[in-house]
């Protein structure tokens, strides 16, 4: 971990850390953006998650609920990331030390990975809805590493 505090030393002394740090809104404003995104993105996750268990949606493929909502899935993640690394910029010090911090970044880092791999084939499959052992480990995952990625991000302003 002692490789990475420059980068976190460089992030925190960046012009962005220290005009977000020196403001008394900026910093709320873009972390209500980024509850935004993530909000967006985990009532797209349940949504989906629902309907690969089998509890919404029957009439519609899981297909065409997850391609309907993609638009929304990845502009949720983009506005996170974009406004996640302006919030980590301005505290990158104080998230140094951060275990809920290492511990939200465990779960970006598996859940982005999961979503451009196994829950893509999962979600854009003609089968799936056919597989609904693999569907459901696939919602339960999914939502898991989501979740945990909130979970660990408003623990940073505690622990």
């Amino acid at each position: 971990m002692e490789l990475l505090f420059p980068f976190f030393k460089w992030c925190d002394g960046t012009w962005i850390g220290e005009t977000i740090r020196g403001s008394k809104y900026l910093f709320p404003i873009i972390e209500a953006i980024h509850l935004l995104g993530l909000t967006v993105l985990l009532g797209v996750m349940v949504i989906i998650g629902l309907r690969l268990f089998g509890f919404i949606l029957r009439h519609e493929s899981t297909r065409d609920v997850a391609t309907d909502l993609r638009p929304y899935t990845w502009t949720s993640i983009v506005v996170m990331l974009v406004t996640g690394f302006l919030l980590f910029s301005s505290e990158a010090l104080k998230c140094y030390d951060s275990s809920s911090f290492r511990f939200k970044m465990a779960c970006l880092i598996l859940a982005l990975l999961f979503q451009v791999t196994i829950y893509h084939k999962a979600t854009t499959s003609m089968d799936v809805d056919k597989r609904p052992g693999f569907a459901r480990l696939t919602a339960i995952l999914a939502l898991v590493l989501w979740f945990g990625v909130g979970l660990g991000g408003r623990a940073i302003g505690f622990l």
